[in-house]
């Protein structure tokens, strides 16, 4: 195993033989499992001094391997709380689903489960698209395909941006998704919170900003029964890239903030140019993630008047 991803974890890697977790810290150990807003969630629960719970940082779902396995059931075994995104059975071809892990918990644990978070009202072109030859290929330069760039990989015209009304219709659509999963998967919900958020909502469709993170800690810890203190810890959680805010977008939510024409990555500005003829390259050499972005992604496109 590399050095630096034990280091990093090094309290998940203690647990199969039972040290290193918690110290001197007596409180119950809360497991938090999903993708990569689960350690903004440990981080901001762990900051809170009433939260009744220990937690320890654990690789991502996405992450997890069939040796992280006797790690994964050591920690589980000794929680009392397992605070779960929804992940569907067998996945990555591992027991890693939220039944499953949920399974492991000793006689008495709870369970709690909350939103993966994808909205993409303040980016409505923006997309991620999968191909089962390669399901965690990405795009180059952002990890985020646009639904503009990949009309004109499929031979179509683009077009910078859309009508008002079908870039509104686009975030209430995605909020209503949202609210849709919630209430089928989830034991609390933020889909309320998007449009009051306006701007500050995400990052990119998938990477929400603080104080959504920050209103979700306080709604586990509400649900929990536990003072819902949680609070921002003074640096940004998931802002390693930002997708550009356009015009048009803020001008049909009524956003009132100022344009970005530049996607941020790792606080560098790189022009929206520069990814789309990067990507455009790489689907001429990948065109099954063409057709597979065209079926995932039809009716947005229909929408936002994108024709192939």
């Amino acid at each position: 195993m590399d050095p630096g991803r034990r280091a990093h974890y090094g309290e998940f890697y203690g647990g199969a033989g039972g040290g290193g977790i918690g110290g001197a810290d007596d409180r119950p150990l809360a497991f938090v499992h999903g993708n990569c807003h689960a350690e903004s969630l440990r981080v901001l629960l762990a900051g809170s001094p009433a939260f009744p719970y220990r937690t320890v940082r654990v690789p991502p779902v996405h992450e997890l391997t069939a040796d992280d396995l006797p790690h994964l059931r050591a920690l589980l075994g000794r929680a009392a709380l397992l605070l779960s995104q929804p992940v569907r059975d067998g996945y990555r071809n591992l027991p890693l689903g939220t039944a499953q892990v949920a399974a492991l918990l000793p006689p008495g644990g709870q369970v709690l489960r909350w939103p993966v978070v994808r909205y993409t009202g303040l980016h409505p072109f923006s997309a991620i698209v999968r191909h089962p030859s390669d399901p965690a290929a990405v795009p180059p330069v952002v990890p985020y395909h646009d639904l503009r760039t990949l009309a004109v990989a499929a031979g179509g015209a683009g077009r910078t941006t859309a009508p008002p009304d079908a870039l509104r219709a686009v975030a209430a659509g995605s909020a209503a998704e949202l609210h849709r999963r919630e209430r089928r998967d989830c034991d609390v919900a933020v889909s309320d919170l998007l449009v009051g958020l306006g701007a500050d909502a995400v990052h990119t469709l998938n990477h929400p900003g603080n104080p959504l993170l920050v209103a979700l800690a306080r709604r586990v810890q509400d649900a929990l029964g536990a003072p819902a203190d949680a609070a921002d810890p003074g640096r940004t959680l998931l802002g390693g890239v930002r997708a550009p805010l356009e015009e048009p977008v803020i001008a049909a939510l009524d956003l009132g903030v100022a344009a970005r024409a530049d996607w941020l990555v790792d606080g560098v500005a790189v022009p929206a140019g520069t990814v789309h003829r990067a990507q455009l390259d790489w689907y001429a050499a990948h065109p099954a993630w063409v057709s597979a972005g065209l079926r995932r992604h039809s009716d947005r496109m229909a929408l936002l008047g994108l024709r192939s």
